[in-house]
């Protein structure tokens, strides 16, 4: 069977016409619903400051979900490190890592839209430093024994749940980042796959044991329907708004910023890039099975603000035209 991921951002453009509070509701229902279906994990992105009210607090909301949850990994990539204070994040996904009994998974990033950093009153310049601060003091913190930051000694507590801290990866698009992350002893989540050699390289040039190929599988947005045409009606005005936005915050970002997404002005060039695509539950059920046992089923159901109701007629089709198809 495929392993099958949950992925929430909880963009609510107005175009949704859902309240913010009937989609955090939505998302934690959503939780609950795939821990029951036996899904691997649940990924949480946070930015901060859209218009459309993407999710900025994303150890927030995986303690939410913990508590509606028993066994589902709950994965934050990511959180960006100039933004936060690093003995507090240390402390939150320390509550957090307990609170779900060890299932919390940490990414850091080092960011990339250029409003973000002004309104939190950072330089960009300061990205990288900061990145490495984060990251060296969330180890040292997640031992529970006292250590030395910013020339004093602290200690953080609780310790997590997990032996050592939760697992814990660098995100990043570049060569410098994938480099970074191998330098540091940390994993790398590669939003550009073609920098996962360089993470590669520099692991087996230290002396670590080989972390092999990569494995990050296909990003692209999933819809579910029995009428192909229908479903693109109902999601193409919110991929359209999650192409536009992705796209001008990865412009802004320059040079290094991942390029998965861009501006896309026509919902026909939309069908055309292939990044989001309406399936029916036979396709996907093809799909999975020609990638064999480790093949990753990425699931964004509310993807750009779409509508619950919406969300939930392709889960719906998930729960009873696809895994049970799987399970045979």
């Amino acid at each position: 069977m495929a392993f099958f991921v949950l992925r929430f951002d909880l963009r609510n453009p107005p175009v949704a016409g859902t309240t913010m509070a009937e989609r955090y509701r939505a998302a934690l229902d959503m939780a609950e619903w795939a821990d029951r279906a036996g899904f691997y994990t649940i990924v949480l992105s946070e930015h901060h400051g859209s218009a459309d009210g993407y999710l900025p607090g994303a150890l927030a909301m995986a303690a939410a979900m913990a508590a509606r949850t028993s066994r589902i990994r709950i994965r934050v990539a990511a959180v960006v490190a100039a933004f936060h204070d690093p003995l507090r994040l240390a402390e939150d996904a320390a509550v957090v890592d307990n609170l779900s009994g060890g299932r919390l998974d940490l990414v850091v990033g080092a960011g990339y839209v250029p409003a973000e950093f002004a309104m939190f009153g950072v330089e960009p310049k300061e990205r990288v430093r900061r990145t490495v601060e984060t990251v060296t003091t969330l180890r040292n913190a997640w031992t529970g024994e006292p250590f030395e930051y910013r020339g004093r000694t602290v200690r953080v507590t609780p310790a997590p749940c997990s032996p050592g801290g939760p697992p814990l990866d660098l995100g990043g698009s570049s060569e410098a980042a994938a480099r970074r992350a191998a330098r540091l002893g940390v994993g790398f989540m590669a939003t550009d796959p073609g920098v996962w050699e360089f993470y590669r390289d520099e692991t087996i040039r230290l002396g670590r044991p080989d972390p092999g190929p990569y494995l990050g599988g296909n990003t692209g947005f999933v819809h579910l329907a029995e009428d192909v045409e229908e479903g693109w009606e109902q999601i193409a005005p919110y991929a359209l708004h999650e192409s536009a936005s992705y796209g001008g915050w990865l412009a802004a970002g320059g040079p290094g910023s991942a390029e998965v997404y861009r501006p896309i002005g026509s919902v026909a060039e939309l069908r055309a890039s292939g990044q989001y695509r309406v399936l029916r539950p036979a396709e996907l059920v093809a799909e999975l099975t020609e990638r064999g046992p480790l093949a990753v089923g990425l699931l964004h159901p509310m993807m750009g603000g779409i509508p619950p109701e919406i969300a939930w007629r392709s889960l719906r089709l998930l729960e009873t035209e696809v895994l049970p198809r799987l399970d045979a």
